[in-house]
């Protein structure tokens, strides 16, 4: 075939045309794309979150040790002349030589005191080796476990020493003498941090190293020997907590500089504002700012703590830019340690880095424990000098004419720089080195406004950007935003705690404690809020809520309740879904909240959104009653009545469109079966007696495996492919197996006089087991025995039985449970299995004791039960029936979105709190659809509480995590399939194009007129008989289904594409296909005559076949051989979908909303054969089984909307077509061969061609006026619109001209000259014009 290559080169004709196609397809809505059909329903992962301070420390106590010893210079250091003299900015040979060393202590106490005011100070001046002995082991007993400092001055003395001694002075001062570190550690203990301002000084910090290794020898020493003298002494501190601040190297001598202090480490340390001054000054660029000089500087007007004043401001500049590069040069845990545990050390540290830049610049390298990467190079400094030269440039005129201060552009210019990171920044990048300034300029009310907007924009881009804020330390600014009443802030507040809380749950108890929540519930309170910032209150408020006593208290008391009932009705949806989650994690278990609901009628006024256009709030509302029924609480008659109520609500959501909203329907049933166990479970026993008693002899327990033969070819069936996440045929490991499955697949299926009978549905279990594996005991209840209970208690007695009435909600609620246990979609019938087998198990425990004293007999006869699933599964060799809307064996095979890991085969069941797993020999087997495990005594060993848990707690759909995950995720960013530059969009446009192409050159064809239709372009044999064949619009693949499968080919290539299992049960047909989605990312829909409709993606691929949906299409309808099974028509344009079939309604489901919108009423006896709607005239088209052809206009009224009824064909109608036109005709064709062409608006038929007898299929093609009909005589005849035979086709090409099998379907292509014809011996042939025409 060439044509496609021919066509994807040929050169664009009529480009306005092609434009003009493309538009319509970009129109065009898609269904079944959104976030709850491409993703797993489960939250986030958990970041580790590190920022929070495990041990927030303080330092409570410093000692200032000063060894001065003014006039007398130490031996070994040989001063210059003049020399560096001042000492905390005081010239000790100004004033007597003991006043200059009180004053000096004096002064070194007030500098400290500006960073740490409430620390005990104790001065030690020019002390001896006890004074410091006392002076260290006071402070510490005092200190307990918080910090203390160390602060020794050694300019008075000698230098350290290599082996690690700092020198102090006898009591007369005739003597200097040596005091250890090893000493000093001991008395200061840990944590504890020490500042050394002299000479050598790194000498200090190695020597300290080494003793604190050697201390943790000798204690590991100690350990293991008893009698050594540190085993009896209390352990001494690690020394992992100290940290150490030494003035230069060991082998550096300290700076003398005459125009520097003497102790410059300590000024950097204590007055960083006044030496980062004085030394620019110094500097040879100061020149460049006129009139400043030192005297000058000394007048800075203002205070270091106001940031109003220029002093206040360079300090508060100094501070943010420090903060900033030790951000972005030390590791996080370091940072973390460092500059967030401790004020004072903190301060320290930020000034560390001043002091490194500093005394670089004079050969001393400042040397620190822990060890910092070197910073005095970075960039940020610059940023600094510019603030300085701006600050001083303007004092000359400020201090003489008394002009203005201007403030700094410092703050406004980094915020711009953090903003061109945020708009002109990749994904994965660097993060903003800005981020620690933003923090510092939440402080000033000038900036805050913007800093808050930038923030929200940084945490939006993902969990990563939130992470990093908290690191940095923004929690305390936003808590502490909180209390502020600026309206103005409430947005951007709310949006910042929106992201924090989404990644990071555990702060509702800081808002609780902070009284945070108050403000969220104002903000919920307000109506002129918008609708997005009152969601994201109430998101916050539904945080603070989870599973968190201290919270739910505080919001009921804060009206919570009454507030989000008034904000249900909202038109804004997310805002409706967070509402109801928000009020369904309030009353969770926490009865005060229920009681205030119930006040405020809560769950009547939740009743309406249960029919709420969009899923995830129907979702939200079903999870909110749900925790409504779910509380543990004394129960009173009212509530009871309550709990009926709401129970009987939900009921009705049995056949929501939506398998999201379904699991969370069993969930929330599964809740009231919890609370009302007893009830249940006499129940439960009536249906399982009620079952037991409803037999049918089956051949299925007298066949011995050697006499059953696979109905299917067995060659084919190795090829079925594996698809996602279910363990089914195709992953069984061995021929054997397969084989083995293959027969319980078709036990009845050979047609014993049971074949359809209820007695003997047994489809496969969900439970009953995986494939291969020996064990089929994982759940006591097998699908069948379910699935035979839900039939069974439709049609059976069940009145008639003691104990519950006939209608009573109980039963009632079974029954919808039996219904969601064979629900299309695996995880809904999953997690019903769960429920229904846990109440199942209780109630034969609990029934069991007495069984076995007044049943002795009953006991024997197991073996003999006809309906006994355990005993059919052995005897069909030990491997368990096969598919059934259930996900196992087989089913486990569909896929829950997106792909989910198994094993091969799953573990038996075992509940996960407590009681053991119910495997099949702990029962007696007077059960007797128990399978027949060894005997054992009657001990009840299982604890009944462990396994109530068990249900109320392992059932969790992970919807609200998942709805949070929308928070966490940037909401500003422009979606992928917006974006012109995405993958995503470009894969769209390719495809938008190749669909542009296919229909202008098919157009092409097909107006040239098709002669003749006969050239065979593709034929193989198909695993399974084909059932409904149907093409891709656009690309060269074509779906084949047989009875539980579909089959893809490549029709170009001739190769197969995949093969996998639909999941439907036993005793089901695919009866219909469609594609969705054609133009773009196709997904295909299967339709069975049980009324069942699944949805598939990622078919066709080398992915695995995922099902993205499921849903009950159709209730009641009872799958007969007969039948014209269930129909559908697609209207792409609308995403409506219309089923109907062996029913008296034509339903209408939006896709969109994923629910019924329509029942037309057909108002005949028979059923529905054929649909076909057209959007633009609102018509639908029904052909039916007798034989007449019906007219409706969706828009008007159940009564009015049959506008015409067509009585001429006298049986069956094999299809009715309504032309897309503006004015197409109706053509429609019975089993007798009439074809019959109608005007919608005449009474009579326009035009009737006689075609074969005998006819079986028949499609008409929508471009070329052609229609094909397939014989049960084993032809095909295709005719032209004027009913001109122009093919008539018997024979295979080839294959030695083998005669074609009786025809079970056909269909055309919608586009090409094609037509697919499926035949009753298997074999798949497409049929195509004249090769010239193509």
């Amino acid at each position: 075939m060439k044509m496609d290559s021919d066509l994807l080169h040929s050169p664009a004709v009529g480009l306005a045309e092609e434009e003009e196609a493309d538009m319509n397809d970009w129109k065009l809505p898609l269904a079944f794309m959104k976030k709850r059909h491409s993703e797993k329903i489960e939250g986030c992962k958990a970041l580790a979150q590190s920022w929070r301070m495990k041990d927030r420390m303080k330092t409570v106590s410093v000692a200032l040790v000063l060894c001065l010893n003014v006039g007398v210079d130490p031996p070994d250091v040989v001063k210059t002349s003049p020399c560096a003299r001042l000492e905390c900015w005081i010239d000790p040979l100004s004033m007597s030589p003991q006043k200059a060393l009180e004053t000096i202590g004096a002064n070194l106490q007030k500098q400290y005191e500006n960073w740490q005011p409430r620390a005990r100070y104790k001065q030690s001046l020019d002390p001896t080796v006890d004074e410091v002995k006392k002076l260290c082991t006071s402070l510490r007993r005092n200190a307990k476990e918080e910090r203390v400092l160390f602060h020794y001055n050694g300019h008075g003395v000698p230098r350290p020493t290599v082996n690690g001694e700092i020198w102090v002075f006898n009591k007369n001062y005739t003597q200097y003498i040596p005091l250890s570190i090893y000493d000093l550690q001991t008395w200061m203990g840990s944590p504890s941090i020490f500042v050394y301002d002299c000479s050598n000084a790194g000498i200090i910090v190695k020597s300290f190293k080494q003793f604190a290794l050697q201390r943790e020898q000798e204690l590991e020493v100690a350990a293991i020997n008893p009698s050594h003298p540190l085993a009896q002494m209390p352990l001494p501190p690690s020394m992992k907590n100290c940290i150490q601040l030494a003035a230069c190297e060991a082998s550096e001598l300290l700076p003398m500089n005459p125009d520097l202090p003497a102790d410059l480490f300590t000024s950097c340390l204590t007055t960083p504002i006044k030496i980062a001054l004085r030394w620019f000054c110094m500097q040879k660029s100061a020149k460049l700012v006129p009139g400043v000089t030192l005297d000058l500087i000394e007048k800075i007007p203002g205070r270091l703590n106001d940031r109003r004043t220029p002093l206040g401001e360079l300090n508060w500049i100094f501070t943010a830019i420090t903060d900033t590069i030790a951000w972005n040069v030390l590791p996080r845990d370091l940072f973390q340690k460092l500059f967030r545990q401790d004020l004072l050390v903190a301060s320290l540290f930020r000034n560390f880095l001043l002091a490194e830049r500093i005394m670089r610049s004079y050969n001393c390298t400042p040397v620190s424990s822990p060890r910092l990467p070197p910073t005095y190079m970075h960039a940020m400094w610059q940023a600094w000098d510019l603030a300085v030269d701006i600050c001083l440039s303007q004092l000359p005129t400020i201090i003489e004419e008394g002009t203005a201060f201007r403030h700094s552009p410092f703050f406004a210019e980094q915020l711009t720089a953090f903003q061109v990171w945020l708009t002109m920044g990749v994904e994965n990048r660097n993060p903003p080195e800005q981020l620690p300034i933003v923090l510092q300029v939440l402080l000033s009310q000038v900036h805050r406004l913007r800093a808050l907007d930038l923030l929200g924009r940084f945490l939006d881009l993902g969990p990563w950007a939130v992470s990093l804020a908290l690191s940095v330390g923004i929690f305390p600014y936003v808590l502490k935003l909180l209390q502020s009443s600026a309206r103005e802030l409430r947005p951007l507040l709310v949006f910042i705690w929106a992201k924090i809380l989404a990644v990071d749950s555990s702060c509702q108890a800081d808002l609780v404690k902070d009284n945070g929540h108050k403000y969220f519930l104002s903000v919920l309170a307000d109506s002129y809020m918008p609708a997005e910032h009152r969601t994201m209150a109430v998101f916050i408020l539904a945080v603070i809520v989870n599973s968190y006593n201290t919270g739910q208290e505080a919001c009921l008391q804060g009206n919570l309740i009454a507030n989000c009932l008034e904000q249900l009705s909202d038109p804004h949806p997310l805002l409706r879904q967070w509402v109801a989650i928000c009020l369904g994690r309030i009353w969770q278990n926490f009865d005060p909240a229920r009681w205030c609901g119930v006040r405020d009628s809560a769950h009547e006024k939740l009743y309406t959104l249960l029919s709420d256009p969009i899923p995830e709030v129907r979702c939200a509302a079903v999870f909110a009653l749900g925790t409504f029924v779910g509380n543990s609480a004394e129960r009173t008659d009212h509530s009871t009545t309550i709990d009926h109520n709401v129970a009987m609500m939900l009921a009705q959501l049995i056949n929501d469109g939506s398998p999201v909203v379904r699991k969370e329907l069993v969930v929330a049933l599964s809740h009231l079966v919890v609370q009302y166990e007893s009830n249940f479970c006499t129940v439960a026993l009536q249906f399982i007696e009620e079952e037991k008693n409803y037999t049918v002899p089956s051949p299925a327990n007298t066949t011995e495996p050697g006499n059953l033969t696979p109905v299917r070819d067995s060659p084919a069936i190795p090829r079925l492919r594996s698809v996602n996440s279910y363990t089914n045929i195709r992953a069984a490991t061995t021929a054997r197996n397969l084989n083995k499955s293959l027969q319980n697949l078709n036990l009845n299926e050979e047609g014993g006089p049971a074949a359809f009978s209820p007695g003997n549905l047994s489809t496969s279990s969900s439970a009953s087991s995986t494939l291969g594996s020996p064990d089929n005991d994982e759940y006591i209840l097998s699908f069948e025995t379910i699935d035979k209970m839900r039939r069974v208690s439709s049609y059976s007695s069940l009145n008639s039985l003691i104990g519950v009435s006939f209608n009573s909600v109980y039963t009632q609620i079974w029954r919808v449970l039996l219904h969601l246990a064979a629900d299309p979609f695996p995880e809904v019938s999953d997690l019903a299995m769960k429920v229904l087998n846990s109440i199942a198990y209780k109630a034969t425990m609990n029934a069991r004791p007495q069984r076995i004293l007044d049943s002795g007999s009953l006991t024997q006869s197991a073996p003999a039960s006809p309906t006994s699933k355990g005993t059919h599964i052995h005897q069909a060799g030990g491997s368990p029936p096969m598919p059934s809307t259930s996900s196992s064996s087989l089913t486990n095979e569909v896929p829950k979105p997106p792909t989910r890991e198994q094993p091969a085969t799953r573990p038996p069941y075992t509940p996960t709190l407590g009681g053991q797993a119910p495997h099949s020999h702990q029962f007696p087997r007077t059960r007797k659809m128990f399978d027949k495990g060894p005997e054992q005594a009657a001990e009840d060993s299982d604890e009944p509480g462990g396994h109530r848990n068990y249900i109320s707690l392992a059932l969790q759909t992970g919807l609200c995590d998942w709805s949070a995950k929308y928070f966490a995720q940037p909401v500003m960013k422009i979606p992928e399939e917006h974006d012109l530059e995405s993958q995503v969009r470009m894969e769209r446009q390719w495809r938008f194009l190749r669909n542009t192409r296919v229909r202008r050159q098919s157009r092409c064809i097909t107006q040239r007129g098709v002669s003749r239709l006969d050239d065979q372009i593709f034929i193989n044999r198909n695993p399974g008989v084909p059932s409904v064949v149907k093409f891709h619009p656009f690309n060269t693949c074509i779906a084949v289904a047989d009875k539980d499968s579909i089959c893809f080919w490549d029709w170009e290539k001739g190769e197969r594409l995949d093969y996998f299992y639909n999941g439907n049960p036993r005793y089901t047909r695919i009866t219909a296909m469609e594609y969705l989605n054609g133009h773009d990312c196709s997904l295909l829909l299967t339709a069975t005559d049980d009324g069942a409709l699944r949805i598939w993606k990622n078919f066709a691929d080398q992915k695995n076949p995922e099902m993205v949906t499921a849903w009950q299409g159709l209730s009641d309808m009872l799958p007969t051989t007969r039948g014209a099974g269930m129909v559908v028509d697609w209207e792409q344009e609308t995403g409506l979908l219309m089923t109907s079939g062996d029913v008296r309604v034509v339903r209408i489901w939006d896709t969109d909303r994923e629910m019924k919108v329509q029942d037309i009423p057909t108002g005949a006896d028979s059923c529905v054969t054929s649909l076909s709607c057209d959007s633009q005239r609102s018509l639908i088209v029904a052909g039916l089984g007798d034989g007449s052809v019906r007219v409706f206009d969706r828009r008007m009224g159940p009564n009015e909307c049959r506008v015409m009824t067509y009585r001429e064909h006298g049986a069956w109608v094999v299809k009715a077509h309504l032309q897309k036109e503006t004015d197409g005709h109706i053509i429609s064709v019975s089993v007798n061969g009439d074809v019959r062409f109608f005007e919608p608006r005449t009474p009579d038929s326009i035009n009737v061609l006689q075609t074969v007898k005998g006819l079986t299929a028949l499609d008409i093609h929508p471009q070329a006026n052609l229609f094909a009909c397939g014989s049960m005589n084993q032809f095909i005849a295709v005719y032209n619109a004027n009913g001109d035979v122009i093919s008539n086709i018997k024979y295979y090409d080839g294959f030695m001209g083998q005669r074609i099998g009786a025809i079970s379907c056909l269909a055309f292509h919608p586009y090409w000259p094609h037509l697919a014809v499926g035949s009753n011996d298997y074999y798949m042939s497409i049929y195509s014009a004249e090769k010239r025409l193509r």
